[in-house]
Formats: C-alpha cells, sequence, structure tokens
C-alpha cells in the first residue's frame, strides 16, 4: 500500500456561517447547536480517497471580514482552501469573494485548490443566496461547488474528499502560460 499522504487545508469564511460546524461533523460525526466564536483550531483525521489514505490537517480560522488581515499562517503550508458562506446571509456571500481576493494576493497565484460551500442548507426559510448564485461564483474561480448543512452531516465527507480531489488534480489540468522570447 502506498504511503499515507500528508494534505494541510485551510477553512475560511465571515463568521457564523458553519465553519467549525463543518470541521467537528467531518472530525466526529457531530452537531455543537451553539455558536461560540473560533479563535483558530486544528482538526486532524485520516480518510481513505480513491485507494490512497489522507493524514488530513484542518485549520479551522476565525472568521473574516473586510477589515481582517489575512494571517501569513493561512497561507503556509496549506494545500487547499474550503471557502464557506452561508445560504442565509448575502453579507457572507459578498465577504468571500472578498476573502479570495486576498488569499490570491497573500499566496500570489491566481489558481488554488479551492471547494466553495454554501452551508446551512437546511434553513430553507432563511435562503436568501440562491443555489445558481454559488454555482456561477464557483465555476467563476474554477472552484469545486458544494451546498451542505452541517447540522444534517449531510455532505460534511463529501466536501473533504472533493477538497482532496482539487489538491491532486493532475499538473497537466493548469495551464501554463509560456513566454517566447525573439
Amino acid at each position: 500500500m502506498a504511503p499515507v499522504k500528508s494534505r494541510k487545508i485551510a477553512v475560511l469564511g465571515y463568521r457564523s456561517v458553519g465553519k467549525s460546524s463543518l470541521a467537528v461533523q467531518f472530525v466526529d460525526g457531530s452537531f455543537v447547536d451553539g455558536y461560540d466564536p473560533t479563535i483558530e483550531n486544528t482538526f486532524t483525521k485520516t480518510i481513505s480517497f480513491d485507494g490512497q489514505e489522507f493524514y488530513l490537517q484542518l485549520v479551522d480560522t476565525a472568521g473574516q471580514d473586510e477589515y481582517s488581515i489575512f494571517s501569513f499562517a493561512h497561507t503556509v503550508n496549506i494545500h487547499g482552501y474550503i471557502l464557506v458562506y452561508s445560504v442565509t446571509s448575502m453579507k457572507s456571500f459578498e465577504m468571500i469573494k472578498i476573502i479570495r481576493s486576498k488569499l490570491l494576493d497573500k499566496v500570489g497565484k491566481i489558481q488554488i485548490p479551492t471547494v466553495l460551500v454554501a452551508n446551512k442548507k437546511d434553513l430553507t426559510k432563511q435562503r436568501v443566496v440562491k443555489i445558481e448564485e454559488g454555482k456561477k461564483l464557483a465555476h467563476s474561480w474554477g472552484a469545486a461547488f458544494l451546498e451542505s448543512s452541517a447540522k444534517q452531516n449531510d455532505t460534511a465527507v463529501q466536501i473533504f474528499k472533493m477538497m482532496i480531489q482539487e489538491i491532486e488534480k493532475p499538473a497537466g489540468h493548469v495551464q501554463n502560460r509560456k513566454c517566447d522570447m525573439m
């Protein structure tokens, strides 16, 4: 059997969108029914994907906003990013665009392995962000997209498997720019 691959994943988003709930649901299979603002937590879990074992280190970040200083720690040795917004908050949807922009500025790349997650899909009566809006945004970024409910635990494992898939995409999928000199 192949050696275990170690991958570090950062979970980013506006405050109270369910970043910690998704991480805890994935790692422990439980839902914490209450909001306690996160400073920063790290979770680990080993998961099998496509016949390969992956040791995942999840960096659950504090909620970011337009004034947050983007921590250098959120870019060092990170293999992929799960960007989370709440379907019940247009502010969180708008903020995820700013967060991604800051992230790209920090890492100095135009494309990074990303899964865009629309969380809290179980709160149908409070929904303000349509699924089409999330899909369109993810498509414009070249990111994977998934709607989720940390409370219902219907997609927590799928999110992290999608993240592994994005990280492990063959390098040939990224277009390299060529410069010819005359």
